[in-house]
């Protein structure tokens, strides 16, 4: 795939998943929450320039620091976002301020290793940023699911003495 193809392809799950991840959704613990990032990661490592050959130690460095910095986000993004469930057991999830400040600070640590990359001369191809971004999204759907599955997911409201109980026809006097 080409540069720009690679490019528009970034572009557009970044944009899909930030347009998504303030919305509140339905999480299925159950489906297929690793099919997304595994097909961009298998698109990423089927370019072949994901490594600079004249810059082999640096690219790795490079490539090692973005795929850090892709989990270091995705796990930050899926303990930041809020999980519910639901009365009739359906759980839900919403991302907050804090996975906002999240995408911000991932955001800004790749244009600084982009920037270290382009001072030092190494050729850096889209498809490094495109595994960082797999890395992301499946690190923070993994967490996602494992967090859906947890007995200890909070009620969409919060839950008090007595829930579940069936109410007296009277009212008791305290």
């Amino acid at each position: 795939m080409s540069g720009l193809v690679d490019a528009f392809l970034i572009v557009t799950v970044v944009a899909l998943v930030i347009a998504r991840q303030f919305r509140a959704q339905q999480i299925d613990a159950g489906q297929r929450w690793w099919l997304l990032p595994v097909v961009l990661g298998v698109v990423a490592l089927r370019e072949p320039g994901i490594v600079d050959a004249r810059h082999h130690t640096a690219s790795v460095v490079l490539l090692t620091a973005e795929l850090l910095i892709g989990l270091a986000t995705g796990a930050a993004w899926g303990w930041t976002t809020r999980i519910w469930t639901e009365p009739d057991g359906a759980v839900w999830s919403r991302s907050t301020k804090a996975s906002g400040m999240v995408w911000f600070v991932g955001i800004a640590l790749r244009a600084g290793l982009y920037a270290l990359g382009a001072a030092l001369g190494v050729h850096q191809e889209s498809s490094a940023l495109l595994l960082a971004l797999a890395a992301t999204l499946l690190v923070r759907s993994g967490i996602l699911a494992l967090r859906a599955r947890s007995p200890h997911t909070a009620p969409a409201q919060g839950a008090a003495y007595g829930d579940g109980m069936p109410r007296p026809a009277w009212k008791e006097r305290v």
